[in-house]
């Protein structure tokens, strides 16, 4: 029982951290996620990241298995549960409950504190709800972008919105290189005056071939381009081929598959409020990347999705939460833009702040503050579920021991 508590815990922790890398990694809904409400728990996302809410988790929940096994008294494997054990056990729950959500409250004043004295911009997010049907048909092309421009005209005036964002490929064309569509784009830009950031996809032509990216542009109040960040972690079997070079047969098993190249991790774009931190659809999920454009000085975050894929499931839902826990790992704002899904916002300490509805139009606005504070997960990532990793390759290697001792005598 004492191993399974303790041990238990820690071997979850270290098969999540493997599911971050292992073949390119989908951390999709680790269990820590789950508490994305109860802010006074995730605010130790700023020291351990998600993976230290899911130990407490699992600690918490073997530490009520034990009493449930007393009161029905039961045994663990031809262990007996002993009364002292599990009032141990649950002591420990709750003192580490008790220290995370003690922390949580003096992370969230100061947070707060630290919100309301630092500089603020007002942007606004732009939910176009193109249908995927229709998104990258020639035909409804110009309809896509004169909804967008008309949405925009919507937020505010010029002197309130420092910057607009447009989700992931708003624009169902390359920007800067179709003539016609660019110069609409632009002339609607200057006639609101301000900042946009905006989604499309873009290539960059080299000596032997082209290279095509996911990208978000920086495009400043006369229409000029200003920056531009390329997706770094691409879609396996949506964006690209795994293994298409040493495998080509499974191009031909895989139709309609993109063939995006990546972009430079921890690229940032630089504005005069600042530096953004943009990060394009399931990059979200990556605690790293938002990391390392954080140490590059990213002052502001904003994630730029189509959410369309996934229908009136639970994913918009999930995704949303997911993405929620690089603005407080980092203590940065979080801004959110999604063709459809959920748009919206995340302040500093995970206050989800004007989500919009699923399959909606919507054009909203907040002011959000511009903090360059460092956390210890910024500095030090996640070196809580590494150490779990390395005790449970520990903890292996001692059972292979033993088995092998046992089997020699």
């Amino acid at each position: 029982p004492v191993s399974m508590l303790i041990i238990g815990p820690v071997i979850w922790v270290a098969l999540e951290y493997i599911r971050s890398f292992f073949l390119s990694g989908f951390p999709w809904e680790l269990l820590g996620y789950s508490q994305y409400r109860v802010l006074h728990l995730i605010q130790i996302s700023d020291t351990l990241g998600p993976y230290g809410i899911s130990f407490l988790i699992l600690f918490v929940n073997g530490a009520l298995l034990f009493l449930a096994l007393r009161i029905l008294k039961l045994e663990w494997h031809g262990a007996r549960i002993t009364g002292r054990f599990v009032a141990a056990a649950l002591t420990l729950g709750i003192i580490l409950t008790g220290s995370t959500w003690m922390y949580g409250d003096r992370r969230l004043t100061y947070v707060d504190q630290m919100s309301a004295s630092s500089p603020s911009i007002k942007v606004g997010v732009i939910q176009g709800n193109i249908e995927q049907v229709v998104k990258w048909n020639p035909a409804f092309q110009e309809a896509t972008v004169e909804k967008y421009l008309r949405l925009s005209q919507t937020v505010g005036d010029t002197s309130e919105t420092d910057l607009i964002v447009w989700p992931e490929t708003a624009l169902p064309f390359h920007f800067l290189h179709d003539v016609s569509l660019t110069e609409k784009v632009q002339e609607g830009i200057r006639r609101k005056g301000t900042y946009f950031l905006v989604g499309a996809p873009s290539f960059v032509r080299g000596k032997e071939r082209l290279d095509y990216y996911n990208s978000a542009y920086l495009v400043g109040p006369q229409g000029n381009a200003m920056g531009k960040y390329n997706k770094m972690h691409l879609v396996p079997f949506g964006e690209y081929v795994p293994l298409k070079k040493w495998l080509p047969f499974i191009g031909k098993l895989v139709a309609q598959v993109g063939d995006f190249s990546r972009g430079a991790k921890g690229d940032i774009i630089s504005w005069k409020e600042g530096k953004l931190g943009v990060f394009i659809c399931y990059e979200a999920i990556f605690p790293y990347i938002t990391r390392a454009m954080v140490v590059n000085g990213a002052n502001l975050l904003i994630n730029i999705t189509n959410d369309a894929w996934y229908g009136h499931s639970s994913a918009p839902y999930q995704h949303f939460s997911i993405a929620l826990f690089r603005a407080v790992e980092n203590r940065r704002a979080l801004i959110r833009a999604a063709n459809t899904g959920i748009s919206g916002f995340v302040d500093p300490a995970g206050r989800i702040v004007a989500p919009t509805a699923l399959f909606a139009d919507a054009a909203i606005a907040h002011k959000v503050p511009l903090i360059s504070m460092t956390t210890f997960y910024t500095r030090f990532g996640d070196i809580f579920a590494v150490a779990c990793l390395v005790a449970t390759i520990f903890f292996t290697c001692i059972q292979l021991i033993n088995r092998i001792k046992t089997r020699g005598n």
